[in-house]
């Protein structure tokens, strides 16, 4: 449980004035309470067994699982509004009038539930992989059957990799299958606290081709590994972020794809210690089966928009088709590089530098309307700087008189500032609600500069 504080301020926005970014004046205030009391028992219990025959060209996998769940789950939750000291939402005034002693005081997003849910899963695989000259083949099936539904699952999957003649430095490969997702607990509860009993595993098509490339630069080994991919998803699951909360819509109405490239380049860019750079391109997408929504217009033909136009009585609508909107994973650029190196004269001090960026992240407000959320949040940027002194090298001989640190076979001192240049990364959004019913998101940031002190050993 806890109260937020709002204050609503429009900010000063002339250029010219002194007074430019400052507020303005107050465009009202209030707070919300968040009350939860929740818990949730999760018992799982799992009994496997994997076995391997291996003989001169081929190497035989199998495995056995079985799985029972015992969940237990109690929902109490609700959210008060306030705005200006008047509860939201607010029953109508009746200016001169006797109000109404039977009002009373409505909460927001009110869940009680209590679920006991009691279920068995069993799984089997089984493949084969044949080892010829410069191919490899690997082909098998899976299947999974979950007693709640009575769904059974066959899954094929197939890979190969070739080895050509013409550059023995190169590996290629491709890989291309048929995926289920059966869904677990959170996955069947919706926003209301209850179970969908009719949820279907999610399905996924796989095609993946990709390649290992050893190089030589400066005298060292590099290694290139580089991948493409798309994935043809159906029977998706929606799901939603609610601050740092992630909420599932609980049916299989939608469907989608992922398609992107992912690069990666490691080796010595410093002779005798490892460094690193990848990069990442990613469009995911889904559309859902019954998203449709209509707009409203007044007779001026302005579309009416809660709490901010005058005229707010409909004379006309348009039905709206969303069609693909971005997944929450769908991050389009992703780039990291770890950085290594080393003092010439004493390759015992070493420093490492830790470089990530990510574009925004789709969000929208809370509530079960997925077509919301086609906001961007800022970029992800983060740098990372350390430095360690090696005192006792594990490959090293230990020459320490001292009979506690004798025994060591490596300490390691370091000394590492994450978030270096103190970027207020965004995590999320809290949303605030006014007495008109819009809505504005505030962001939630990550820890800015930290200080970490380490001392690694090994005995």
């Amino acid at each position: 449980m806890f109260w937020v504080s709002i204050f609503l301020d429009e900010l000063e926005r002339d250029l010219g004035s002194s007074e430019f970014g400052n507020v303005a004046f107050n465009r009202g205030v209030g707070g919300f309470l968040d009350h939860a009391r929740n818990e949730l028992e999760a018992f799982v219990r799992t009994a496997s067994h994997i076995g391997t025959y291996r003989s001169k060209n081929h190497t035989w996998q199998w495995g056995l699982k079985a799985q029972i769940e015992s969940i237990k789950d109690e929902l109490d939750e609700w959210q008060y509004r306030d705005s200006a000291d008047y509860s939201v939402p607010h029953p109508n005034d009746n200016p001169g009038q006797n109000g109404d002693p039977n009002q009373q005081i409505i909460l927001n997003n009110v869940v009680k539930s209590k679920i006991d849910l009691n279920s068995n899963r069993f799984n089997a695989y089984i493949q084969n992989t044949w080892n010829l000259d410069r191919v490899s083949f690997t082909l098998g099936v899976r299947g999974a059957y979950w007693d709640f539904n009575e769904e059974l699952n066959i899954s094929p999957r197939a890979s190969v990799s070739w080895k050509p003649k013409w550059n023995k430095r190169l590996s290629l490969r491709a890989a291309t299958g048929l995926y289920y997702q059966p869904p677990f607990y959170r996955e069947m509860r919706n926003l209301e606290g209850r179970i969908n009993t009719n949820i279907e595993s999610q399905k996924t098509i796989h095609f993946v081709i990709g390649s290992d490339y050893q190089f030589l630069a400066w005298g060292r080994e590099f290694k290139l590994t580089s991948e493409a991919y798309y994935k043809k998803m159906d029977n998706l699951i929606p799901y939603k972020l609610d601050n740092t909360r992630i909420r599932y819509l609980a049916k299989n109405n939608a469907s989608g794809y992922a398609t992107g490239l992912d690069f990666r380049i490691n080796g010595e860019f410093v002779s005798g210690i490892e460094s690193w750079v990848s990069m990442g391109i990613l469009k995911t997408v889904e559309d859902l089966n019954d998203d449709d929504y209509f707009r409203y217009f007044n007779a001026s033909g302005e579309e009416i928009i809660k709490g901010y136009s005058f005229d707010q009585v409909a004379t006309d609508s348009l039905k709206v088709s969303p069609g693909d909107i971005p997944r929450p994973t769908d991050q389009r650029l992703t780039f990291s590089m770890f950085f290594q190196d080393y003092l010439p004269k004493n390759p015992t001090v070493r420093m490492h530098l830790n470089l990530v960026f990510g574009t925004g992240l789709p969000f929208g407000p809370p509530g079960p309307d997925r077509y919301k959320d086609i906001l961007r949040g800022p970029s992800y940027r983060r740098v990372d700087i350390g430095f360690s002194k090696i005192a006792i090298d594990e490959d090293g001989e230990n020459k320490s008189r001292l009979p506690i640190i004798r025994n060591l076979k490596s300490l390691i001192f370091s000394i590492e500032v994450f978030n270096l240049l103190q970027v207020s990364n965004t995590i999320s959004y809290t949303w605030i609600t006014d007495v008109s019913g819009r809505q504005y998101g505030v962001p939630n940031y990550l820890t800015s500069r930290i200080l970490n002190f380490k001392v690694q050993t090994k005995f």
